[in-house]
């Protein structure tokens, strides 16, 4: 096994990190091993060698080339600030560099004690690393912008939380690792070149045209705004919510990342909260803009000195840039709904026909993905499957003929409209009963074919497969899961 590492963020100062090497574990077994992405990253990796990539993604061995270290970072945590928190069980490998020329992160969650841990064992259960491979990589499918999971790998080592659980680690890949939290971590310390140094870098890796603009600073904000819209965009489309949406957890890459209590709506309910720490609802799915903004704003003021050397011109310019966020979101979000119901060209009267669809949906406990997908069935005369709920709602009905008369006023033909319609509206998502379902199985049996067969069934979720199609089906009373739990 060959990987070429590239350690460029192991070369900036020594306060950016700690050098430390993984843990070894007593037993590593590969569990799953992502071979289309090993592929696209150009790694040299044989399909024979499973007890060498076991031993690599475990820690036990570690490559020529790689550096190991462990990111410090601090974050705001439901909205209090903690100084510093950092890697407490990951170690980052070092970097590559893909087929395209784009650089990623290769990094092991679950790898032992570091400096950062605060008292904990630095090691990871089964269940949820299993968890957040099988949802990250549906993210993927999704086409929402995410790290990546590269391969899953059990410890043969005890895991000691509320109960006694078998251990594993996961290998994430991503962007960076680059988080807000790592800004504001030398903005607390008032360490002015850190903080400089930090930012100039990530411009030369996530946003090199900003270079060329009169304030690279305030262009590289641009750049994190637009991803970061496009994020939570994408993520609404579809129904995620992802319920722990600390600073420490959003990443500047704009990348989906940190699946812990993460879910997806079933029926319908905007302000819906899954995660066990979320007693509030800061996290609810209708919540996830304005934190995301909140998070950005952060962002921002650590890079006000950057900014201008005047305390009024940054107060200026942070408020045109949460002004811009505001804007990009809405615009990206009117455009995004109205192609889940076949418009092409947005107008103001379409927000109201999307609201008053969602209020329907609300008032009715329409499960989120069907009820799209059934939109698409009658573009094309399709209808099928279980739609009592649907027909027996008057109101559904009556907007449904609203709806008919819209499209007919678009110069499109019905093909063009389920085609827009079936690029946005999945026909599955790793809903959280068929996800629960397989980890369980998985600890139970030690039999991972229920997870293996979700993984497969979701790297292409827009088709719609008959050998699938019980995974498309909502949870019954029975199966539906009402909260998710973090996983630390």
């Amino acid at each position: 096994m060959h990987i070429n590492f590239h350690n460029t963020y192991a070369n900036l100062p020594e306060n950016f990190y700690t050098k430390i090497r993984p843990v070894p574990v007593i037993h590593p077994e590969l569990v799953f091993f992502n071979w289309s992405l090993a592929n696209e990253l150009g790694l040299t990796v044989e399909k024979t060698e499973t007890h060498k990539i076991a031993e690599v993604f475990s820690g036990n061995r570690v490559l020529e080339g790689s550096e190991p270290i462990s990111l410090v970072y601090a974050g705001h945590q439901f909205g209090y600030f903690v100084p510093q928190l950092g890697d407490g069980r990951a170690i980052l490998l070092g970097e590559v560099v893909d087929k395209k020329g784009e650089r990623y992160d290769i990094q092991l969650k679950g790898s032992g004690k570091t400096p950062y841990s605060r008292g904990n064992d630095g090691r990871a259960a089964l269940g949820p690393m299993l968890r957040e491979y099988i949802i990250s990589e549906a993210m993927h499918g999704l086409k929402i912008k995410t790290t990546r999971s590269l391969a899953l790998v059990t410890t043969g080592e005890p895991v000691f939380r509320e109960t006694i659980l078998p251990g594993a680690i996961l290998t994430r890949v991503a962007s960076s690792h680059i988080r807000v939290g790592t800004f504001e971590y030398f903005a607390a310390k008032n360490d002015v070149s850190s903080l400089k140094l930090l930012a100039d870098y990530a411009i030369n890796r996530h946003a090199p045209q900003a270079n060329n603009a009169e304030n690279p600073y305030v262009s590289f904000l641009e750049t994190v705004l637009d991803s970061q819209t496009s994020l939570i965009v994408d993520w609404l489309r579809v129904g995620f919510i992802h319920g722990v949406m600390n600073t420490d957890n959003t990443a500047i890459s704009g990348e989906t990342i940190d699946y812990g209590p993460c879910a997806f709506l079933d029926a319908y309910v905007p302000d819906k909260v899954f995660s066990s720490i979320d007693r509030d609802g800061r996290y609810a799915f209708d919540q996830q803009f304005n934190i995301c903004l909140w998070n950005f704003t952060k962002l921002a003021e650590t890079l006000g000195f950057l900014l201008h050397a005047e305390p009024e011109a940054i107060h200026a310019i942070i408020k045109d840039l949460k002004q811009l966020f505001t804007q990009r979101f809405h615009e990206k979000y009117v455009k995004m709904m109205a192609s889940k119901i076949g418009i092409f060209a947005p107008s103001e009267e379409d927000k109201k026909l999307i609201q008053k669809l969602l209020n329907i949906m609300e008032e009715n406990h329409f499960d989120y993905t069907l009820t799209f997908r059934y939109l698409i069935q009658i573009i094309q005369q399709t209808p099928c499957g279980s739609l009592t709920d649907f027909i027996a709602s008057s109101s559904f009905q009556k907007w449904i003929e609203i709806w008919k008369i819209r499209l007919e006023n678009q110069d499109s033909t019905p093909e063009e409209i389920a085609e827009l319609m079936s690029r946005q509206n999945p026909v599955l998502v790793p809903r959280n009963h068929r996800i629960e379902e397989a980890i369980v199985y998985a600890l139970e049996h030690n039999d991972f074919s229920k997870a293996d067969r979700l993984i497969q069934a979701l790297s292409n979720p827009y088709e719609n497969k008959e050998s699938f199609i019980d995974l498309t089906e909502p949870p019954t009373p029975q199966q539906r899961v009402y909260q998710t739990f973090c996983g630390t």
